[in-house]
């Protein structure tokens, strides 16, 4: 199990592995070839980043099973998918802008998945060679401008709407993880990835034959049941097993 982390320690934003607090700046790609450089750091010395600069975001929607059946519906056919642009990102205890007349606005936990190299046309089976890793998503939605901005758009994409991080943890299963959330401290959020209907190969084959993924590209893997509403001034943490935990504050 690797964590790669991507941080800034004064001189801009660079690359590294993080092993308990120290973080150890690496030389090369972590999408290709990598190796420890010689410059480690406390991790309380470092700002944290978004750990990757994806071109797109893919979000699937409606992909837990205990949703669909709180909503007494049957299990969709096939991956309900949305994208979210890089402007979106926004990395660890970084703020969530809430926009002007947005009064419901909802935080998701989710799983997200790092593509590794560029993916297009792939079969299920062939899927996990193009996992990089996996971070902690939150997907945040303006629901006042769900009819509004007809498809999801608008409430959707503001800037600060998709925190990820705070790190990539590579060599795990996404299969069967804890994934939780912490609203203001309170546990609102509590299930596991084996919960999903269409799990990570499923979705990456699905996704690749619609459109081409390339390196850093994320997957927000959908949410459990739970979510809720975020104000300004509360704080929400993204918890999942292996991985870590991603906080941000809203504003």
């Amino acid at each position: 199990m690797i964590k790669f982390v991507r941080f800034d320690a004064g001189e801009g934003p660079v690359y590294g592995v993080l092993e308990g607090d120290v973080v150890t700046e690496i030389e090369g790609s972590i999408f290709e070839n990598w190796a420890k450089g010689k410059n480690k750091y406390l991790l309380k010395e470092v700002k944290l980043l978004s750990p990757c600069e994806p071109t797109k975001i893919v979000c699937v929607g409606t992909n837990y099973r205990e949703v669909v059946m709180k909503k007494g519906e049957s299990l969709p056919e096939e991956p309900v998918i949305f994208l979210k642009p890089s402007t979106s990102v926004i990395g660890p205890e970084g703020k969530i802008v809430i926009p002007e007349g947005a009064n419901e606005v909802n935080f998701e936990a989710e799983l997200a998945v790092v593509i590794k190299k560029k993916a297009k046309d792939i079969s299920h089976e062939e899927a996990t060679e193009y996992i990089l890793g996996y971070t902690c998503g939150n997907d945040i939605t303006a629901k006042d401008f769900m009819e509004k901005g007809k498809p999801w758009t608008k409430a959707k994409c503001f800037d600060t709407f998709m925190p990820i991080g705070p790190c990539i943890t590579a060599g795990i299963d996404g299969k069967n993880l804890g994934i939780r959330m912490y609203h203001n401290g309170n546990l609102v959020q509590n299930s596991n990835t084996s919960d999903m209907i269409f799990n990570v190969p499923q979705l990456i084959s699905y996704i690749s034959k619609i459109m081409t993924l390339n390196p850093g590209d994320v997957i927000s893997t959908g949410t459990p049941p739970g979510k809720g509403v975020l104000k300004p001034g509360d704080v929400v943490e993204v918890e999942i097993e292996n991985i870590g935990r991603l906080r941000n504050y809203a504003y």
